[in-house]
């Protein structure tokens, strides 16, 4: 969860609101979404982004339905992927509505509601294709993952 060494470094998000929106979201659906955040990228971001999801472990959910919600502060730099399982069942467009969900806020440097907008966008888009059940399983943390 939120520590406060990450919050100091990144005072301009608010960890627990965050994090709140993540397990609200995954209320709606069996899919599993995690926030990585750094403030800056080297490279290309989607490169990053595809270390960070087999670092986090997110390829090892059971219905492979796990979403990286990834953003570098300093150098703008935002993307989300997500795992084989939904791949299979979505189209451009879902992962397209999650972006516009947060660019705007992202332009005027409100990192948290831009990250809440795409969670908030992404759950609910998820749950249409893995619904939630009550037996679901939290498989991967809650927790926003912090970089450098």
């Amino acid at each position: 969860m939120a520590n406060s060494l990450a919050q100091d470094r990144f005072p301009c998000i608010n960890a627990l609101r965050v994090e709140s929106s993540i397990a609200s979201a995954e209320k709606q659906t069996s899919g599993e979404l995690r926030v990585h955040i750094d403030m800056n990228c080297r490279g290309d971001v989607m490169d990053r982004v595809a270390g960070l999801f087999t670092a986090l472990s997110m390829h090892k959910t059971e219905a492979r339905n796990g979403v990286l919600i990834y953003l570098a502060i300093k150098d703008r730099k935002f993307a989300v992927i997500g795992d084989g399982g939904i791949n299979e069942k979505v189209q451009d467009e879902f992962w397209q509505s999650t972006y516009d969900a947060a660019l705007p806020h992202f332009k005027s440097e409100d990192f948290s509601t831009g990250l809440c907008s795409a969670i908030e966008t992404c759950g609910k888009a998820l749950s249409e294709h893995f619904p939630y059940c009550e037996d679901d399983v939290n498989e991967l943390d809650n927790g926003i993952s912090w970089g450098l």
